[in-house]
């Protein structure tokens, strides 16, 4: 089967050329075992489990839907046995400990692995997606009780997982929730409450699901200061191990969606018979602090979630530009022999393909390098040095959720267009990508929150040193890319646009702390905007200094590829760059149009 997700060559030159991932087996001896053969076996049993048993089931899944009957969620008929065969490799835990289930492996390379999968289904893969998430919590918050019961099972996907935050009344304002916890004179907790927008809530792959839930328990203080998060599993689990009654879960409906049809998104009820119970994880009132362990492991996700259609999307565009045949080419318009050509030999599908190429390979190097710094901020030697990468993980998390997916559906919109006609008909697979791509502009915090998670929080964070760090990498491949002759006017631009970013990000976190604050927020998200050009710059001139070092000496095959890195540069900086240069005067002018205008000015 010819396999439409995703670029190996490109995955290889980050792992092996951009980001050394085998270097992080030398600097650990937690990794040690991942030297480059292992890492290559990985990718390739990835991509072999993606390919052959994992796409197949997309448009099926697709199809199918999910569906409720009886406060029973069926999923699609294919997801079963996929699911075990998921659980079989030890995928759903690649980077946790083994003695919980887990395989061990560096987030660097688990992040190829998670490309191909998403890529193949990734309404599927939200299942083992979300418990790994959910057993996080438990292994970070859990007692040696909890840990016990629940985290192996969770691990091998022996149980499911998932994550209880949204009720009717409070969307992303999660502080406003309803949810109560009445404490048991057993130190177990009665909760009460509705929840939706629940993804994977109910289903039937699993014998059970650990919901971890946020609620308020009775007496504690308004607001997000009062919220405690309680381990609900839709069956109780006995000391032994064993499944209990169950545990007064319901499941009372499933969302009727525009994308992600395999994923059963479901409203629960908590409690409606009085007889839903849970344990307190974690310290009571620190439930917020604890759920973002899983919220930013969650928004890292869906970065790849939306890269993946991404990717998938640009792969199938240029293999049908490359097939379709219409139209002459533009050079023999006037001779009347001339025969028709395919479609990529026309400019204005050339530059839609390079646009989704430029894109494609800048998003998937801020969620591999995302993951290298997550690797490093747990194996980094010193303290100070794993403070560093972990600061860069903070501040890039809402480019690689926000920037990222807002761009994934750019280049799947794309995808339609060089597809035509077809592109809009559901027998072929774009619609489907671009249907499933526009939910992760919205879940785990809208893109608009993430702009204002990125001004509010993260340009101020510990006095702006992770911001500071950013710019000091950025300023490593500058240094680097300027000692190559060919690159040096792309260079001068890149550092330019950063320059202008520094100065654009000191006007809007001093603007942000001034009577201008609603201004400042109107313009959060052009901001993440303009920081997620910046940063993807900063990619494809690092890719395109080792491309340049590489390209004279390359085997003839690699040569398209390295050449390819920097015509990316090239239609990047000539194309995209002067936009967002013009996006960032504009940000600096902080127009306050949007908050001066009256409510009855807007129509309706």
């Amino acid at each position: 089967m010819a396999q439409f997700i995703s670029d190996r060559r490109d995955i290889d030159f980050l792992l092996h050329e951009m980001l050394d991932a085998e270097s992080l087996s030398k600097k650990h001896d937690d990794f040690a075992e991942f030297n480059k053969k292992t890492i290559d076996l990985i990718v390739s049993e990835a991509r072999n489990l993606a390919v052959k048993e994992i796409l197949p089931t997309q448009k099926e899944g697709d199809e199918q839907g999910c569906k409720l009957e009886n406060g029973k969620v069926t999923t699609p008929e294919s997801f079963k046995r996929l699911y075990e065969i998921f659980n079989e490799g030890e995928w759903l835990a690649m980077t946790e400990n083994p003695e919980w289930g887990g395989q061990g492996m560096p987030r660097t390379v688990a992040s190829a692995a998670m490309e191909y999968f998403n890529g193949a289904n990734y309404p599927f893969m939200m299942y083992p997606g979300l418990t790994h998430g959910a057993g996080k919590l438990v292994d970070e918050f859990g007692t040696d009780e909890q840990k016990r019961i629940f985290l192996k099972n969770m691990y091998s996907g022996k149980w499911a997982g998932t994550m209880l935050l949204t009720e009717p009344g409070a969307g992303s304002d999660v502080g406003a929730l309803t949810t109560t916890a009445k404490k048991n004179d057993d130190g177990t907790y009665s909760i009460t409450g509705e929840k939706i927008f629940i993804s994977g809530g109910e289903h039937d792959l699993t014998e059970n699901i650990i919901h971890p839930v946020l609620a308020r328990i009775e007496g504690a203080p308004e607001g997000t200061k009062g919220i405690s998060l309680f381990l609900v599993p839709k069956f109780r689990v006995n000391e032994d191990g064993s499944l209990g009654e169950f545990n007064d879960v319901i499941c009372t409906g499933i969302e009727h969606k525009m994308g992600i049809h395999a994923n059963s998104t479901c409203s629960l009820a908590l409690g409606s018979n009085g007889n839903c119970i849970g344990t307190l994880l974690g310290e009571e009132n620190k439930g917020m602090k604890a759920m973002f362990v899983m919220m930013n492991e969650a928004r890292l996700l869906v970065g790849y979630q939306g890269f993946a259609c991404a990717t998938a999307s640009y792969q199938y565009a240029v293999n049908y530009a490359k097939q379709r045949v219409q139209g002459k080419n533009l050079m023999d318009m006037m001779n009347p022999d001339a025969k028709a050509v395919t479609i990529i030999n026309h400019p204005d599908v050339r530059r839609q393909l390079l646009k989704m190429k430029v894109f494609v390979e800048g998003m998937r190097s801020i969620l591999y390098y995302v993951n290298y710094c997550a690797d490093m901020a747990v194996i980094g030697e010193t303290e100070e040095e794993r403070a560093k990468y972990q600061g860069l993980v903070e501040v890039l998390t809402p480019i690689a959720k926000g920037y990222v997916t807002d761009r994934a559906f750019e280049v799947c919109s794309q995808g339609m267009q060089v597809y035509g006609g077809y592109g809009f008909i559901e027998e072929y697979p774009m619609a489907q990508l671009l249907r499933d791509c526009r939910i992760t502009l919205i879940y785990e915090g809208t893109n608009g929150i993430q702009a204002m998670d990125l001004l509010g929080r993260k340009l101020g964070m510990n006095k702006g040193k992770p911001v500071m760090d950013l710019f000091g990498e950025m300023q490593k491949t500058l240094a680097a890319a300027k000692e190559i002759e060919e690159l040096s006017a792309y260079t001068e631009k890149i550092e330019k646009a950063i320059n202008k970013l520094g100065e654009v990000a000191l006007h809007m976190g001093q603007t942000a702390m001034s009577a201008k604050v609603l201004s400042a927020f109107a313009n959060a998200h052009p901001f993440q905007d303009a920081t997620g050009d910046v940063v993807l710059a900063w990619m494809l001139l690092w890719r395109a200094t080792i491309a340049a070092q590489k390209l004279a000496k390359a085997k003839k095959k690699d040569q398209p590829f390295y050449d390819g890195l920097l015509k990316s540069l090239q239609f990047f900086v000539e194309c995209q760059l002067p936009i967002t240069m013009g996006n960032l005067i504009a940000i600096k002018n902080t127009s306050s149009a949007a908050i001066e205008i009256d409510e009855a000015s807007f129509a309706g």
